[in-house]
């Protein structure tokens, strides 16, 4: 099946290349021509593990090409449409003019016979608003809503074996001719019996947003619970493990630390609440401005952890040299969109810390941001002469850190685990003030 992606930033780059190489012809749109540039000679703009060898392959084998050229998408049968939603940048509402123009655009190009798909995090109700925008056009192309479920460290497999598949799509004769068309671009995880949820536009909207905000708010709970075992000497880890064994609770995402970000679930769950005001509903999920205030707490919490952690070797913070370990929001990726481990690094510097940090991945995103952040090239250089290390993404490097080793590079011996993935009888036992997030 011939396919146009139109967006090639990481939603799109990453489908499109997918898409290619399942074994569609795939033509894969964007307005950068310096992003165009890159992923035409096989380079990605970002780091994904996977990525650049479905990339290279999907190339070399002439299924996947790059333009800027949006006229290319014509001729295509399924027409995706993965441009960015972001925050606006005077209120909490999504950013739809990336979607606006990207239909706006793709319209002179379709056929009657062509089904446009949205992959985009949108407010509920825009699918119904771009499928009257392209009947208004003049067009009879169909339109359906297919929301992505990618996590970024993971966002390949997510779309060749994803764990399930959502389409929306409207009441009409169309539709089962929609559904057909979708369920052969993904032919492969039908095939391996991924389930697939065929439902209304609207409903197709709200599945990704709901998803969203109720890992939040598990997060958001567990890290509020850490809160109050600190002030009682309980053990955060511990209560987990107890009420993840409910199986209506499940242990996945109780795992308290500095909480959430990147470039989908803090913006998500405010488009969120600023679309239910707009719909008059605003008290149904005024809850999420909670979990998103608890999110936010937890940045300060580890900074005032380090200042403690300073203190307790006798150190004023503003004279410390802080190791922190890590800038990206998650590990396995490079993103620092509201990354609370670049936020820490910044508060602490605010505070007049002397700041050091190192990620994998992350170095240069973070500089691009905040180029007075000063980094470290390895490890070691990060850890060597700190007074006090915070592990603030858990990349497995930092997981796997010997403390007998650091405490040779170290200047004093105290660790803030903002992450809760240390074992902090180990770092005891080489002699470090060990502080964790709600655990002993």
């Amino acid at each position: 099946m011939r396919i146009s992606v139109i967006g090639c930033g990481y939603l799109g780059a990453v489908h499109a290349a997918a898409m290619a190489d399942l074994g569609h012809e795939v033509i894969a749109i964007d307005v950068d021509d310096a992003k165009i540039a890159l992923l035409s000679a096989g380079k990605t703009p970002f780091y994904e593990p996977g990525l650049p060898e479905i990339l290279t392959t999907s190339l070399a084998s002439g299924r996947l090409s790059f333009t800027t050229d949006i006229s290319l998408a014509k001729g295509s049968n399924v027409h995706f449409i993965a441009v960015g939603t972001p925050q606006s940048a005077d209120s909490n509402a999504a950013d739809m003019r990336f979607v606006n123009a990207a239909v706006t655009a793709l319209i002179p190009h379709l056929s009657d016979s062509d089904l446009v798909v949205g992959k985009s995090t949108v407010p509920v109700g825009t699918a119904a608003r771009l499928q009257e925008m392209i009947a208004t056009s003049g067009s009879a192309a169909a339109l359906a809503w297919n929301p992505e479920f990618l996590r970024e460290g993971h966002a390949v497999t997510d779309t060749i074996s994803p764990d399930r598949l959502v389409y929306g799509v409207a009441p009409g004769p169309r539709k089962d001719a929609a559904v057909s068309t979708l369920n052969a671009v993904y032919a492969t995880a039908i095939a391996a019996e991924t389930p697939v949820v065929v439902t209304d536009l609207a409903t197709a909207e709200l599945v990704k947003i709901a998803a969203n905000s109720f890992l939040a708010t598990k997060i958001s709970f567990i890290n509020a619970m850490s809160e109050i075992t600190d002030a009682v000497g309980a053990n955060i880890t511990e209560l987990a493990d107890a009420i993840g064994y409910d199986n209506r609770i499940g242990r996945r995402f109780l795992n308290a630390g500095v909480g959430f970000g990147g470039g989908c679930l803090p913006k998500d769950i405010r488009a969120f609440v600023a679309r239910a005001e707009e719909l008059g509903r605003g008290e149904s999920v005024a809850f999420l401005s909670e979990m998103d205030a608890i999110n936010k707490r937890q940045r300060t919490r580890v900074a005032n952890l380090v200042l403690g952690a300073a203190a307790s070797v006798d150190v004023e913070l503003t004279s410390a040299r802080v190791a922190v370990l890590g800038l990206a929001f998650k590990p396995l990726s490079d993103d620092v969109r509201d990354s609370p481990a670049l936020d820490v690094a910044l508060k602490l510097n605010a505070l007049g810390a002397d700041v050091i940090a190192y990620d994998p991945e992350a170095n240069g995103p973070a500089r691009l941001r905040f180029p007075a952040l000063v980094t470290a090239e390895t490890l070691d250089e990060v850890l060597t002469g700190a007074d006090v290390i915070v592990l603030v993404t858990e990349w497995p490097e930092f997981i796997a850190l010997d403390p007998e080793r650091v405490a040779g590079l170290v200047s004093h011996r105290a660790i803030v685990d903002a992450r809760n993935v240390l074992d902090a009888d180990r770092w005891r036992a080489a002699g470090f003030t060990f502080v964790g997030m709600g655990r002993p």
